[in-house]
């Protein structure tokens, strides 16, 4: 008995000793319950902030999020790859969409998410040397930790698709123009025939009629009539090029004499040599072998290579086509004496909306559209050129063999 009174005496003097009493024992368990808990919470959010990275991560679009101030706070890996100077951390939203001036709120995205709008833009930006880059920009408004409003931004680079779009919308263009010239050039038609009618049956009638050649008063009309029968039917063969190259491509493949093609767009295109005293050489291989593609489309190749042909030269030169075989290829080269074109600028033109004429003169699609057409036809089309000495474009397509 006394030895466990003296056992009872002991544990007590050791808790005192230790400074622990049974209220205290009652405390310390709960504080360590609480550290338990909140360890487990904190595992919790860190799993959770892992997973939210992730799925931040993952986006396939560019993603921003700028402070109350317009600083950029927080980006994804993607908008690097889209702007990698601009989306700093700490960077200002001006860096990016309004950097050469000071701008109000209400023009930017992220100043119109911090006033609590969501806001929906396209952003066009030239990079790379001049090339127009598009991109799709969503802001949203984003409650902060502490209450304050952030903004959120979605980027996504739409270059290719807004292309396409443009694209179209030029190939819609051309097709009601095409319509529209098919329209008139059939009314043109019409009385062309009727005046190179008339006119042969005048011919006619003075080779039936001896004693009206032996009058002086008509000794000038046989020459007369023989100039309008001539250039009535220079007219009608102008009027039937035009119809050809109207008409819409139904993207049918067939036979095709890039000769052919080549003279009908020349019929369209001759004047211009006239005005600007352009001389217009022409050395085609009467035996050229046929290729097998879209007549409509090849027309629209050559149609654009010329024009930039004689667009080329200012006042007075020459331009030379020709074409020709070469193994399984035909080939067709234009040459021109005109300016030429610069090697930065050859970087470049085959890129859609790249252009160096003035402003409202062009819309950078004609060699676009050109390359992309050759490239259909599993043909190549090439450009030398030097500034100052002219410009040779030549375009190789495959001829067609027996299928």
């Amino acid at each position: 008995m006394k030895q466990i009174k003296a056992k009872i005496i002991d544990e007590k003097s050791l808790d005192i000793l230790l400074g622990i009493d049974s209220s205290k024992i009652g405390f310390y368990g709960e504080v360590k319950q609480k550290i338990q808990e909140l360890e487990s919470a904190n595992l919790g959010l860190r799993t959770k902030k892992a997973e939210l990275q992730a799925v931040f991560d993952s986006i396939s679009d560019g993603v921003v999020i700028y402070d109350s101030s317009g600083m950029v706070q927080q980006r994804n890996h993607i908008v690097p790859r889209l702007f990698p100077t601009e989306t700093l951390l700490g960077k200002s939203c001006r860096a990016l969409f309004h950097p050469d001036r000071a701008t109000n709120r209400e023009e930017c995205p992220v100043g119109r998410a911090l006033m609590g709008d969501s806001f929906h833009t396209l952003l066009s930006i030239a990079k790379d040397g001049g090339k127009n880059q598009f991109y799709d920009v969503s802001a949203t408004p984003l409650e902060g930790p502490l209450g304050e409003r952030r903004a959120l931004l979605f980027l996504r680079d739409v270059t290719e698709r807004r292309s396409r779009e443009l694209l179209l919308l030029q190939s819609e263009k051309m097709a009601s123009i095409g319509l529209l010239a098919a329209g008139v050039a059939h009314e043109i038609n019409n009385p062309m025939t009727s005046v190179a009618g008339y006119a042969e049956a005048l011919q006619r009638r003075f080779k039936e009629s001896p004693e009206l050649e032996g009058d002086p008063r008509m000794i000038d009309f046989p020459k007369y009539l023989e100039i309008i029968v001539r250039e009535v039917y220079r007219c009608k063969l102008i009027i039937d090029s035009l119809l050809s190259f109207s008409r819409k491509s139904d993207g049918i493949f067939g036979k095709v004499n890039v000769n052919t093609i080549i003279k009908e767009v020349l019929e369209l295109v001759r004047h211009q040599g006239r005005d600007k005293k352009i001389i217009l050489e022409e050395n085609f291989l009467s035996s050229l072998p046929e290729v097998y593609g879209d007549a409509s489309s090849l027309r629209q190749v050559f149609l654009n290579l010329i024009l930039n042909a004689f667009q080329a030269i200012d006042t007075e030169g020459a331009i030379r086509i020709e074409t020709n075989a070469e193994d399984d290829h035909v080939s067709a080269r234009v040459v021109d004496t005109g300016t030429g074109i610069s090697a930065e600028a050859l970087k470049q033109i085959w890129n859609p909306f790249y252009t160096t004429k003035k402003v409202g003169k062009n819309q950078g699609l004609g060699l676009a559209i050109s390359y992309d057409i050759v490239k259909k036809h599993e043909g190549t089309i090439i450009v030398n050129s030097k500034q100052g000495e002219g410009t040779e474009f030549i375009v190789r397509l495959p001829i067609c063999q027996e299928k």
